[in-house]
Protein backbone atom coordinates (compact mmCIF):
# COMPACT_ATOMS: atom_id res chain seq x y z
CA UNK A 1 0.00 0.00 0.00
CA UNK A 2 3.02 2.13 0.84
CA UNK A 3 4.79 1.58 -2.47
CA UNK A 4 1.27 1.94 -4.05
CA UNK A 5 1.26 5.35 -2.62
CA UNK A 6 4.98 6.47 -3.46
CA UNK A 7 3.92 5.57 -6.85
CA UNK A 8 0.72 7.66 -7.45
CA UNK A 9 1.13 10.44 -4.94
CA UNK A 10 1.45 13.99 -6.32
CA UNK A 11 4.25 16.15 -6.46
CA UNK A 12 3.41 18.38 -3.85
CA UNK A 13 3.08 16.19 -1.07
CA UNK A 14 5.97 14.71 1.18
CA UNK A 15 5.95 10.88 2.86
CA UNK A 16 8.00 11.01 6.24
CA UNK A 17 8.39 7.40 7.55
CA UNK A 18 9.90 6.97 11.12
CA UNK A 19 10.72 3.01 11.67
CA UNK A 20 13.50 1.21 13.55
CA UNK A 21 14.16 -1.38 10.86
CA UNK A 22 14.28 -0.67 6.84
CA UNK A 23 10.90 -1.20 5.31
CA UNK A 24 10.10 -4.28 3.48
CA UNK A 25 9.90 -2.45 0.58
CA UNK A 26 12.26 -1.64 -2.71
CA UNK A 27 13.68 1.21 -1.98
CA UNK A 28 17.10 1.23 -4.15
CA UNK A 29 14.59 2.74 -7.41
CA UNK A 30 14.10 6.05 -5.05
CA UNK A 31 17.65 6.07 -3.70
CA UNK A 32 19.14 6.38 -7.32
CA UNK A 33 16.37 8.91 -8.48
CA UNK A 34 17.76 11.03 -5.52
CA UNK A 35 13.72 11.07 -4.14
CA UNK A 36 14.40 9.98 -0.74
CA UNK A 37 16.29 11.39 1.95
CA UNK A 38 17.53 8.74 4.47
CA UNK A 39 18.43 9.38 7.97
CA UNK A 40 20.19 6.85 10.27
CA UNK A 41 22.00 5.71 12.92
CA UNK A 42 25.20 7.56 11.94
CA UNK A 43 23.26 10.59 11.13
CA UNK A 44 21.59 10.60 14.81
CA UNK A 45 25.36 9.65 16.61
CA UNK A 46 26.12 12.87 18.48
CA UNK A 47 29.54 14.24 18.16
CA UNK A 48 31.40 15.75 20.81
CA UNK A 49 30.46 19.20 20.93
CA UNK A 50 26.69 17.43 20.85
CA UNK A 51 27.52 15.32 23.83
CA UNK A 52 28.74 17.98 26.10
CA UNK A 53 25.80 20.43 25.08
CA UNK A 54 23.42 17.49 25.96
CA UNK A 55 25.51 16.20 29.01
CA UNK A 56 26.20 19.82 30.81
CA UNK A 57 23.29 21.92 29.82
CA UNK A 58 20.86 19.52 29.13
CA UNK A 59 21.42 16.95 32.00
CA UNK A 60 23.28 19.69 34.41
CA UNK A 61 26.11 18.03 34.59
CA UNK A 62 29.69 20.09 34.71
CA UNK A 63 32.11 17.50 33.03
CA UNK A 64 35.57 18.36 31.85
CA UNK A 65 36.75 17.94 28.07
CA UNK A 66 38.55 15.06 28.71
CA UNK A 67 35.98 13.14 30.75
CA UNK A 68 33.15 14.43 27.85
CA UNK A 69 35.29 13.18 24.72
CA UNK A 70 36.12 9.47 27.24
CA UNK A 71 32.32 8.92 27.48
CA UNK A 72 31.96 10.18 23.89
CA UNK A 73 33.68 7.42 22.51
CA UNK A 74 32.83 4.67 25.03
CA UNK A 75 28.79 5.27 24.06
CA UNK A 76 29.83 6.17 20.51
CA UNK A 77 27.83 8.56 20.53
CA UNK A 78 24.74 6.21 21.16
CA UNK A 79 22.02 8.73 22.89
CA UNK A 80 20.77 6.32 25.03
CA UNK A 81 24.00 5.54 26.54
CA UNK A 82 25.18 9.39 27.29
CA UNK A 83 21.66 9.51 28.79
CA UNK A 84 21.88 6.11 30.89
CA UNK A 85 25.55 7.46 31.84
CA UNK A 86 24.15 10.74 32.43
CA UNK A 87 21.55 9.23 34.87
CA UNK A 88 24.04 7.76 36.64
CA UNK A 89 26.25 10.37 37.42
CA UNK A 90 24.04 12.96 38.92
CA UNK A 91 24.70 11.26 41.98
CA UNK A 92 28.64 10.69 41.76
CA UNK A 93 31.21 13.03 43.35
CA UNK A 94 33.18 15.08 40.75
CA UNK A 95 36.07 13.43 41.82
CA UNK A 96 35.10 10.02 40.85
CA UNK A 97 33.61 10.55 37.58
CA UNK A 98 36.84 9.12 35.65
CA UNK A 99 36.74 6.53 37.60
CA UNK A 100 32.87 6.10 36.78
CA UNK A 101 33.31 6.40 32.72
CA UNK A 102 36.19 4.18 33.15
CA UNK A 103 33.83 1.51 34.66
CA UNK A 104 31.04 1.87 31.86
CA UNK A 105 30.73 -0.66 30.18
CA UNK A 106 28.09 -3.46 29.18
CA UNK A 107 27.89 -4.90 32.61
CA UNK A 108 26.22 -1.60 33.69
CA UNK A 109 23.19 -2.55 35.11
CA UNK A 110 21.35 0.34 33.06
CA UNK A 111 22.93 -0.83 29.64
CA UNK A 112 22.07 -4.43 30.92
CA UNK A 113 18.86 -3.70 31.36
CA UNK A 114 17.83 -1.83 28.71
CA UNK A 115 19.93 -3.69 25.59
CA UNK A 116 18.27 -7.06 27.60
CA UNK A 117 14.78 -5.50 27.70
CA UNK A 118 14.75 -3.37 24.35
CA UNK A 119 16.49 -5.63 22.15
CA UNK A 120 17.67 -9.39 23.26
CA UNK A 121 14.23 -9.84 24.31
CA UNK A 122 12.11 -9.33 21.27
CA UNK A 123 14.53 -11.55 19.13
CA UNK A 124 14.01 -15.44 17.63
CA UNK A 125 15.73 -17.64 20.13
CA UNK A 126 18.27 -18.51 16.51
CA UNK A 127 19.19 -14.93 16.19
CA UNK A 128 19.86 -14.43 20.00
CA UNK A 129 22.41 -17.75 20.00
CA UNK A 130 23.86 -16.00 16.73
CA UNK A 131 24.34 -12.93 18.67
CA UNK A 132 25.73 -14.52 21.73
CA UNK A 133 27.85 -16.64 19.95
CA UNK A 134 29.18 -14.21 17.34
CA UNK A 135 29.79 -11.88 20.50
CA UNK A 136 33.48 -13.45 20.98
CA UNK A 137 34.71 -11.79 17.45
CA UNK A 138 35.94 -8.47 17.31
CA UNK A 139 34.97 -8.38 13.23
CA UNK A 140 32.04 -10.58 11.78
CA UNK A 141 31.62 -12.24 8.22
CA UNK A 142 29.32 -14.33 6.82
CA UNK A 143 31.52 -17.62 6.48
CA UNK A 144 33.65 -16.82 9.95
CA UNK A 145 29.81 -16.57 11.64
CA UNK A 146 29.28 -19.77 9.87
CA UNK A 147 32.51 -21.52 11.74
CA UNK A 148 31.68 -20.29 15.02
CA UNK A 149 28.19 -21.34 15.59
CA UNK A 150 28.05 -24.45 14.00
CA UNK A 151 25.17 -26.21 14.19
CA UNK A 152 23.90 -24.51 16.84
CA UNK A 153 22.69 -21.37 15.16
CA UNK A 154 20.01 -21.32 12.23
CA UNK A 155 20.31 -20.02 8.87
CA UNK A 156 23.28 -18.73 6.69
CA UNK A 157 25.84 -16.29 8.30
CA UNK A 158 25.79 -13.45 6.18
CA UNK A 159 22.10 -14.08 5.37
CA UNK A 160 21.43 -13.27 9.40
CA UNK A 161 24.24 -10.25 9.41
CA UNK A 162 21.96 -8.34 6.69
CA UNK A 163 18.69 -8.99 8.36
CA UNK A 164 20.75 -7.84 11.56
CA UNK A 165 21.56 -4.58 9.74
CA UNK A 166 18.17 -3.88 8.49
CA UNK A 167 17.30 -3.88 11.84
CA UNK A 168 19.60 -1.46 12.99
CA UNK A 169 20.62 -3.89 15.51
CA UNK A 170 24.11 -2.17 16.96
CA UNK A 171 25.41 -4.02 14.01
CA UNK A 172 28.28 -1.68 12.27
CA UNK A 173 29.63 -2.34 8.59
CA UNK A 174 33.18 -2.03 7.96
CA UNK A 175 32.92 -1.49 4.66
CA UNK A 176 30.93 -0.85 1.23
CA UNK A 177 29.86 -4.59 0.16
CA UNK A 178 28.57 -5.91 3.19
CA UNK A 179 31.12 -8.09 4.00
CA UNK A 180 32.32 -7.26 7.46
CA UNK A 181 30.77 -5.36 10.39
CA UNK A 182 31.21 -4.84 14.16
CA UNK A 183 29.22 -4.65 17.10
CA UNK A 184 28.72 -1.49 18.78
CA UNK A 185 30.94 -1.71 22.22
CA UNK A 186 28.49 -1.42 24.56
CA UNK A 187 26.59 -4.24 22.94
CA UNK A 188 29.33 -6.71 22.51
CA UNK A 189 30.18 -6.44 26.10
CA UNK A 190 26.49 -7.00 27.12
CA UNK A 191 26.42 -9.60 25.23
CA UNK A 192 29.70 -11.37 26.18
CA UNK A 193 28.54 -10.90 29.96
CA UNK A 194 25.33 -13.25 29.02
CA UNK A 195 26.93 -15.62 27.24
CA UNK A 196 29.93 -15.56 30.15
CA UNK A 197 27.22 -15.85 32.71
CA UNK A 198 24.89 -18.80 31.05
CA UNK A 199 27.44 -20.85 29.42
CA UNK A 200 31.25 -20.04 30.30
CA UNK A 201 32.04 -23.76 28.70
CA UNK A 202 31.15 -22.70 25.36
CA UNK A 203 33.33 -19.46 25.30
CA UNK A 204 36.45 -21.77 24.65
CA UNK A 205 34.91 -23.53 22.01
CA UNK A 206 33.65 -20.61 20.28
CA UNK A 207 37.27 -18.79 20.47
CA UNK A 208 38.91 -22.33 19.23
CA UNK A 209 36.28 -22.40 16.25
CA UNK A 210 37.16 -18.72 15.09
CA UNK A 211 41.17 -19.39 15.77
CA UNK A 212 40.91 -22.41 13.39
CA UNK A 213 38.69 -20.54 10.46
CA UNK A 214 41.42 -17.47 10.21
CA UNK A 215 44.46 -19.91 10.16
CA UNK A 216 42.31 -21.74 7.44
CA UNK A 217 41.70 -18.64 5.51
CA UNK A 218 45.15 -16.80 5.84
CA UNK A 219 43.72 -14.53 8.60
Amino acid sequence: MVTFLLEHMPVNMHLVIATREDLPMSLARLRAERQMMEIRAGDLRFTEEEAAAFLNQTMGLSLTPEAIRALEMRTEGWIVGLQLAALSMQEVPPERIPDFIQAFTGSHRYIVDYLTEEVLRSRPPGTRSFLLETSVLDRLTGPLCDAVCGASCEGDGQATLERLEEANLFLIPQDNERRWYRYHHLFAEVLRNQLEATQPDLVPTLHRRASEWFEGNGC
